[in-house]
């Protein structure tokens, strides 16, 4: 577990992100990042969990009407 500080960072206040931590999630300067409650608290995460669900719906629509698909790209 890991402690942070909150910091006056202009009229908001932040948190400085440990390069460890930076380095788990394999973000950097400019990067997104997605925080999302749960039961448990805060999750925060590099992907857009709302975007994934909508990318597993595609994929598996995708995969539902392949041949349709292949008709429509000829």
């Amino acid at each position: 577990m890991t402690t942070l500080k909150l910091t006056q960072i202009g009229n908001s206040l932040g948190v400085i992100l440990p390069k460890e931590i930076l380095a788990k999630l394999k973000v950097s300067k400019g990067d997104e990042i997605f925080v999302t409650e749960t039961p448990d608290g805060f999750n925060i995460t590099p992907h857009d969990a709302t975007f994934e669900k909508q990318m597993e719906a595609a994929r598996k629509l995708m995969k539902e009407n392949r041949a349709v698909l292949r008709e429509l790209a000829k």
